[in-house]
């Protein structure tokens, strides 16, 4: 029998209650493997293949699940197996799943634990949602300065068995206050008799509890290190955030940013798993909004009623024109949002964006502008389809690019520090919120464009 069983062979075994050939292939797969079969079982046959599972290897592939999937086993274990499964977790992922049940469950489930875990978790818990803090475990290992190389190598494999790594070995004084941290091929390759201090050059990264999770993200990925140490206001240190942590929070935020680049509110659980109502507020609201602005448009538009009865021919140009420019705001909003979530750009940077914006609005109008100019003065047609006065006409498309899509890049980036100013997320500027506000500019600037130019011939 194959190693690897596919989501079938699984459900076969479990309706054929084959439990010893399952239980000897699962003996063999790893967790996040294991944790991707139960997410595509049934509740019950996904209570029974977990309850299948030895206590250590249960606890592993429950930490790969989704929250809803960890919920609902929780909900669904008895008391007993709920405590060894939350023990068995890491402090971090055990404050993951507790923040998302409901205050009544995760009262039930701290009831569970040991006093020293229950301190652990209120601890954790006690910090603002989004910070490092929650982010953090207290599960690392610490020497002292003061130690030889050999006491220091004696204290990792003691304590190393329950760190969440030992790549990364801090040091601190008798006050725990954080004075270097160490890769831990630095101390295998050092003198035994040596003391650790010899060793030190205390220069270091760390983030503090309180700071925003993805500081401690974009810190990981500077110093290219597996783990992060994190203190408080005066340096003590109280955790250390892990790579693998701060991969989830960048992929949660990610996602966050591009859901709201693509005019809606950020869902809370993964796309099938969102309730149908909830999914269709969080993009109903945005949607409408966007609607209501474009409404703007077809007043805009009625304004120019006459300009259009007179002459027609400027109506074929109206889907191109506010086109381009909501494709140059999009562009820019996308490359600023973007940006400024990898903080390559910060607000006090706006008037150098907008200086770099402004001539490349410029250039590509002038791109654009020419490519209609050409296509409309040296059409085969152009008489019949635009009449004697083709060359005013593109002329007045030409120009009007120019100015819509130099508009349109100019809002697409400074509305992203203007939200950030306010204090919103710059990702609300989203491409859809910027097509709106340049289709009603473009239709402005389009009819008061053709107003100078083809007055006393077209108009």
């Amino acid at each position: 029998m194959s190693q690897l069983l596919s989501e079938v062979e699984v459900k076969e075994l479990i309706d054929q209650r084959r439990w010893t050939e399952l239980k000897e292939v699962m003996s063999v797969t790893s967790p996040p493997v294991l944790a991707d079969r139960l997410e595509a079982l049934n509740t019950t046959d996904r209570m029974l293949l977990f309850r299948a599972l030895p206590r250590k290897q249960a606890s592993e592939v429950f930490a790969y699940l989704e929250p809803p999937q960890q919920n609902e086993l929780i909900a669904n274990l008895a008391s007993e197996d709920a405590r060894h499964i939350l023990a068995d977790l890491t402090p971090d992922d055990r404050t993951a799943l507790l923040e998302e049940l409901p205050g009544e469950v995760t009262q039930r489930l701290l009831n569970l634990l040991s006093p020293e875990d229950v301190k652990e978790a209120r601890t954790l818990l006690g910090y603002p949602e989004e910070s490092v803090g929650r982010l953090m475990t207290p599960d690392y290992v610490a020497v002292r300065p003061d130690w030889s190389i050999q006491q220091a190598l004696d204290h990792i494999r003691k304590r190393g068995q329950d760190a969440e790594t030992v790549n990364i070995i801090f040091v601190v004084d008798d006050r725990w206050k954080l004075i270097d941290d160490l890769r831990l091929r630095q101390i295998l390759l050092a003198d035994p008799q040596a003391a650790v201090d010899t060793i030190l050059d205390r220069t270091f990264f760390a983030v503090r509890a309180t700071d925003d999770r993805e500081k401690a993200v974009r810190v990981l990925q500077e110093i290219d290190r597996v783990a992060l140490p994190v203190t408080d206001s005066e340096g003590v240190l109280l955790g250390i955030v892990t790579i693998d942590d701060a991969l989830d929070v960048a992929q949660e935020e990610a996602t966050e940013d591009i859901q709201k680049i693509g005019g809606m509110e950020a869902l809370d659980l993964p796309y099938l798993e969102t309730p149908f109502l909830e999914m269709v507020k969080k993009r109903g609201v945005w949607l409408s909004v966007l609607f209501v602005g474009e409404m703007l448009t077809t007043t805009v538009m009625g304004y120019f009623e006459d300009e259009i009865l007179r002459a027609v021919v400027l109506a074929l140009f109206i889907p191109l024109i506010i086109s381009s420019g909501g494709n140059s705001g999009s562009q820019a909003a996308s490359l600023v949002i973007r940006s400024m979530a990898l903080e390559e750009i910060r607000l006090r940077d706006w008037w150098r964006v907008m200086r770099r914006e402004l001539a490349a609005g410029l250039a590509l109008g002038a791109i654009l502008g020419s490519i209609a100019l050409v296509r409309i003065a040296f059409w085969p047609r152009r008489l019949e389809i635009y009449g004697p006065h083709y060359i005013l006409v593109a002329v007045t498309v030409a120009i009007s690019l120019i100015g819509i899509v130099l508009f349109g890049t100019l809002a697409g980036s400074m509305l992203p520090f203007v939200f950030r100013r306010l204090g919103f997320d710059p990702a609300v500027s989203s491409s859809p919120f910027v097509a709106t506000l340049v289709d009603v500019a473009g239709v402005i600037l389009y009819f008061s464009v053709a107003l100078l130019i083809l007055r006393g011939t077209l108009l």
